[in-house]
Parts: structure tokens; sequence; C-alpha cells
């Protein structure tokens, strides 16, 4: 197969959140964030509108690749990934999203080569929208809920104490290199080496 040229985007890398200004910073815009020290690291900016969602175009390691974040609002993000994996024949096993986890604490990470939504409506409506489980992921610790009782939504919508910022944002470089290594198709090498 090294004889063959492939001339459109070769992964589609997804960060979740929700768009509005009002949920910058928050649990559940990890996948945003970390979308957006991608896009830094590989010199690049997600600022163009199309596929319901803002992209941004990188070429990392020989490869070209799609950043994306729906401006979907979390609930429908698979209209976006569908989207633009429709427009670049880009199959679900070519996918990554980054996302938050609330079973996760903040700043672990938990990388799966497939799998189910586990209970994330983001992940649960791009595998609809998809039709498949088999697109990688990156969840990104936030925290768990500080009681059984508390509302989810406002715990995800919340935003993190600052020791929790800090353990986020002390992972984007290992979240950096985990996404490579996934494109580089050593994701059970990420998984051992990030995970936990």
């Amino acid at each position: 197969m090294a004889f063959f040229k492939h001339t459109g985007a070769e992964w589609l890398l997804c960060g979740l959140g929700n768009p509005d200004a009002r949920y910058a910073g928050t649990r559940h815009n990890a996948g945003f964030d970390a979308l957006d020290h991608l896009a830094e690291t590989w010199n690049t900016a997600i600022n163009k509108s199309k596929f319901k969602g803002l992209y941004g175009q990188a070429t990392v390691d020989g490869r070209k690749v799609i950043l994306l974040k729906p401006m979907t609002y979390m609930n429908l993000s698979g209209e976006a990934v569908r989207a633009a994996a429709d427009f670049y024949k880009i199959p679900p096993q070519r996918v990554l999203v980054l996302c938050d986890d609330i079973a996760l604490a903040p700043g672990k990470l938990r990388i799966r080569r497939q799998g189910s939504a586990g209970g994330h409506n983001g992940l649960k409506n791009i595998i609809a929208q998809l039709g498949s489980q088999e697109f990688g992921r990156i969840r990104i610790g936030v925290g768990e809920k500080p009681s059984p009782d508390a509302d989810l939504a406002a715990w995800v919508l919340g935003r993190f104490s600052p020791d929790d910022r800090k353990a986020l944002e002390g992972r984007f470089d290992d979240i950096e290199q985990a996404a490579r290594m996934v494109m580089d198709g050593e994701i059970e090498k990420a998984m051992s080496r990030f995970n936990g």
C-alpha cells in the first residue's frame, strides 16, 4: 500500500464542547480546550466555518488532519462529525474524539479504540450519526459530581477549581502525543503509556 497517495484528509480529530461563550472553560468543554492546544502545537487555527462546526487543517507527521469543533451543542455533536467525515471520506476508524469524562479524576486520561458512549451524550450522538462505535476516543477526566444527588448538568456545565484546571492543562501535551500515536497506528502503546 506504500504506493497509494492519499490526496484528501487522512484523519478527523474532534473536540467536544458547547459553543456559547458562557460555556467556555466548563468541564463539558474539556474536549474543546484540548483541541485548541493541538491546534496551537500544530500551528493552525480552528476558525473556518463549515460542517455545522468550526474547523482547521494541520499537517502532522506528513498527514493532513482536520480539527473540528461541533457548534451544534453537545447532544448533537454527531451531526458535525458525520458532515465532515462524509465530505473528506474519512471512515470511523480514522476519527478521534476528545471529550470530558466525569468517571475519571481531573487530568486522568482514558484512550480507547472503540466502545459504547458510556453515558456521554456527545459520544452517543456520534455513534448514532456514524452508525459505528469504531472510532477512537481520548476521554479526559473532569472529576465526579461532589455527591450522588448533585445535579449532573450543573456539574458538567460548572467550572474547574484552580487545582483541577491545572491538572487538566498539565495533560495537554500528553493528549497531543497520544493523538500522534493513535494516528501512527500505535493506539495500544498510547493506552499503556497514558491511561490511568
